[in-house]
């Protein structure tokens, strides 16, 4: 707890010293694929706009720019390296170039809302702009469904930070029941759309 503390406490201050250009680098690297967790990031950047320090929605804005950045180097770095990687030492990993034509077809099909269950996945959504990218998913496409999921989830934690404002040490407590909602609320999108696709089979 101390540790957490000291850390939001850093977060706080580096946010606000730095501001949104803070938020959006913070964020990018958050997006992208190291490993910096956003719910150490917006939720302070709400509690300062709680304090009246920032804008709530230039936080919002800056935390939506910055995911995006760090999706958009991830797909770069998978389109450039991602496929010719897999075909040179994929058999290393048991990846065959049969499974990773079955994986670009599907992403051809599904990308879409694979794109957004992902972003609203703990781990996942740093990840699922490399597959997409290695599948050469059409980038206005993943831009729209990296857009949608990335910008909710922003804006639920920079609104706990917010609306908590001088309760912060509640956060830890609402962080789990608000990545346990997301992880429901992309399970009922994944499901939904099964649905969907089974019902266009049969018609």
């Amino acid at each position: 707890m101390h540790i957490i503390s000291a850390l939001t406490a850093w977060l706080v201050d580096t946010i606000g010293r730095m501001g949104y250009t803070g938020i959006v680098s913070l964020m990018f690297l958050e997006s992208s694929f190291f490993p910096f967790p956003s719910e150490v990031v917006m939720p302070p950047a709400g509690y300062l706009a709680w304090k009246g320090e920032m804008s709530l929605l230039l936080v919002i804005l800056a935390g939506i720019a910055g995911s995006i950045l760090g999706a958009l180097f991830n797909y770069w770095l998978a389109v450039k390296l991602g496929r010719p990687f897999l075909l040179k030492y994929g058999k290393y990993f048991f990846i065959s170039q049969e499974s990773i034509d079955k994986a670009d077809k599907f992403f051809q099909k599904h990308g879409h809302v694979s794109t957004l269950v992902g972003r609203l996945l703990p781990v996942i959504r740093q990840y699922i702009s490399l597959p997409a990218g290695i599948a050469r998913m059409p980038m206005k496409t993943f831009l729209l469904f990296t857009t949608i999921g990335a910008g909710a989830w922003v804006i639920i934690l920079t609104l706990a930070g917010y609306l908590l404002g001088e309760h912060q040490d509640l956060l830890k407590e609402y962080l789990h029941v608000i990545t346990l909602a997301c992880v429901g609320l992309a399970v009922i999108i994944a499901g939904g759309y099964i649905c969907i696709v089974r019902r266009r089979k049969k018609s």
